[in-house]
């Protein structure tokens, strides 16, 4: 019946993935058959970790994230977790070679949302990279199947592209951020101060790391391509889609790229892949 436990573990993860990420969703069903678990099974993992320090407001956050963490690393040691989802997720670590230290700079940008409402240049840096560039590597090694050359070579961009998508939520989510959790992400920029010209340099900064990133995804194995490729054209028409807007409406509401604009993206989408085009 173990494997009946481990099918359970991994409909869990795929579960939240659905229920979390419509846009991540959409692109994981255009990966091969054999990526769509495991990529849920880390989604499912840095969703979790991630909802403790931005949703349990009349918890205990620092001991919940302290309990996950030690159990995180139960399930890694054990190579099994009662938890359904460090189940999977120890699951993808152990088959394909998943670095402890990706997982440990994960868990600590978690805990640096516990500890620092303004970010520093070198505290920001060290954010970005643990809550989004090691997801990106984590997802990379899957992808990658052991060829560690190949992992190697496009580790660099698959950096940029976790940065960019990080970026993009900072600035979609300015306004919960600094309501909710009193938080602002960008240094040296305040939030009741903020302006165009600041706002542009956001923007220009998250356009290099699409660009940057975008000259991986060309390289990527050809199943998890046009996936990875659905997830970089919705979050650069996000991109788009704020600067477009006023500063005045960033700090105001949460902009989004509705439901028929994301079809209309993964149906272009397709037929590029299709046509060799990406």
């Amino acid at each position: 019946m173990m494997s009946l436990y481990e099918s359970v573990s991994r409909e869990c993860s795929k579960h939240i993935t659905q229920r979390y990420s419509t846009s991540f969703s959409l692109g994981i069903k255009m990966f091969d058959a054999r990526f769509r678990p495991p990529i849920y099974g880390i989604y499912g993992f840095v969703r979790f970790a991630d909802e403790i320090v931005d949703t349990f407001h009349d918890k205990d956050k620092a001991e919940l994230l302290g309990e996950f963490k030690e159990d995180t690393y139960k399930a890694l040691d054990r190579r099994i977790s009662l938890n359904p989802v460090l189940q999977s997720f120890q699951e993808v670590v152990h088959q394909y070679g998943i670095e402890r230290e990706l997982i440990e700079a994960f868990l600590k940008s978690m805990a640096m949302d516990l500890d620092y409402s303004t970010y520093g240049p070198s505290l920001y840096e060290e954010y970005i990279y643990g809550s989004a560039e090691v997801v990106g590597l984590m997802c990379l090694r899957v992808f990658c199947e052991g060829d560690d050359a190949q992992y190697q070579r496009l580790k660099a961009s698959a950096c940029s592209l976790g940065s960019a998508f990080q970026k993009v939520n900072f600035l979609r989510d300015m306004k919960a951020d600094y309501d909710v959790r009193e938080r602002v992400y960008f240094p040296g920029v305040d939030f009741h101060s903020f302006c165009e010209e600041e706002k542009l340099a956001i923007e220009c900064d998250i356009q290099k790391d699409f660009d940057h990133a975008y000259e991986g995804i060309k390289q990527l194995p050809k199943g998890a391509r046009l996936g990875v490729y659905v997830a970089y054209v919705y979050y650069l028409n996000l991109l788009k889609k704020i600067a477009s807007s006023k500063v005045e409406t960033i700090t105001q509401q949460r902009l989004r790229v509705n439901d028929s604009r994301k079809i209309y993206l993964l149906l272009s989408s397709t037929v590029k892949n299709q046509f060799n085009l990406i």
